[in-house]
């Protein structure tokens, strides 16, 4: 996440850098966006509606309605239609059809404006050498979480899959943050510090924002395995603060209890949560007492505050047994928590340089 960190601040700096950093803002606006697309995706059960992955071709819609008849036997031979939407109306099925394949365009148009800026960059050689691979590689990884998004689609299309595989619908989603943290992280980078503070808390911003992709990722074993629509009550589940190890551990082999069982899955993701908001707590009152008027304890209060209100409504979309908005509404303040941890420990690192 350390990128470009060589930069000070002054209006020279800061007049190159507004376009570039205009383009990497859009770019991480389009995953913000693309995050809650994606969710509504998966909500909706639309994810595996499109049955192949045509990267030049799929740009097309169906047109006609004899294509829409050949999507809609596709998809009939599937799975999931077979064992869970048999007798779906042809209707019912364009509706979960429009939602996968705006998933996918927009997947294809954040690829191009991501494109286009990094060839504009390259070319008139906007950026030194050393930053202009470290954008080549980000494109990259962009590259490579499309990919992951066919397998992971791919996975819930063999026999007997009605839904995609917990696992890999857990690294599309923590690719996709992994690449919208480099671009906060690059955009940030390029901003130049409005004044020199100490550095302080380095450890803590980093632990912090650990712990953020550490809760993402089991975010995403609790949306693949569905365990949010089970142990419906807070702070108890099923009675009790900690299941007993026999409902926790039920499956063999005993890995598999990680990513399938949903006692497991749920839990670990509170326990995610409490660790979370007991470190930023952490942070917030080591910044406050170091530096109360410095910059690095307002970031600590806001990305405190942040996790507070995620974990509120974690809590409520839990309870309301994740309906549609709730679902929506936690996964993208997820993210936004996700890129005040990148900002902190980004700005952090810039201090501790300058």
């Amino acid at each position: 996440m350390t990128l470009a960190l060589n930069q000070t601040a002054g209006a020279p700096a800061k007049a190159a850098h507004a376009g570039i950093r205009r383009w990497l803002w859009t770019v991480a606006g389009l995953v913000f966006l693309m995050i809650i697309v994606g969710g509504a995706t998966r909500l909706t059960g639309s994810g595996l509606s499109i049955t192949e992955w045509k990267p030049i071709t799929g740009a097309l819609p169906p047109l006609s309605a004899e294509i829409w008849a050949d999507e809609f036997a596709k998809y009939r031979a599937s799975p999931q239609y077979q064992l869970l939407n048999n007798g779906m109306s042809l209707g019912e099925f364009q509706f979960i059809y429009w939602w996968e394949w705006g998933h996918r365009q927009l997947g294809r148009f954040i690829g191009l404006v991501y494109l286009a800026g990094f060839l504009l960059i390259a070319l008139r050689r906007l950026l030194p050498a050393r930053q202009v691979v470290t954008l080549f590689g980000m494109g990259l990884l962009l590259g490579l979480q499309g990919t992951i998004g066919w397998i992971m689609v791919a996975s819930g299309l063999q026999p007997g899959m009605v839904a995609v595989a917990p696992v890999k619908l857990t690294l599309h989603l923590t690719f996709a943050g992994l690449f919208f943290a480099s671009v906060v992280a690059f955009a940030t980078a390029l901003t130049p510090l409005r004044r020199v503070e100490p550095a302080r808390g380095r450890a803590l911003a980093w632990l912090l924002l650990l712990l953020l992709f550490v809760q993402v990722a089991l975010g995403g074993l609790v949306a693949g395995s569905k365990a949010g629509f089970t142990f419906n009550t807070w702070p108890l589940m099923d009675g009790t603060l900690v299941p007993a190890g026999s409902q926790l551990f039920a499956q063999t082999p005993f890995w598999e209890n990680f990513v399938d069982n949903v006692a497991l899955v749920q839990f670990n993701h509170r326990l995610g949560a409490y660790v979370l908001f007991a470190v930023a707590l952490w942070n917030l009152l080591a910044l406050r007492r170091a530096a109360p008027a410095s910059g690095s304890a307002r970031r600590a209060t806001a990305l405190a505050g942040l996790v507070l209100a995620q974990s509120a409504l974690g809590i409520v979309t839990l309870l309301l047994v994740v309906p549609l908005w709730a679902g929506l509404a936690h996964q993208a303040l997820g993210f936004a928590v996700l890129a005040m941890g990148v900002v902190h420990v980004t700005r952090t690192e810039q201090a501790a340089r300058v």
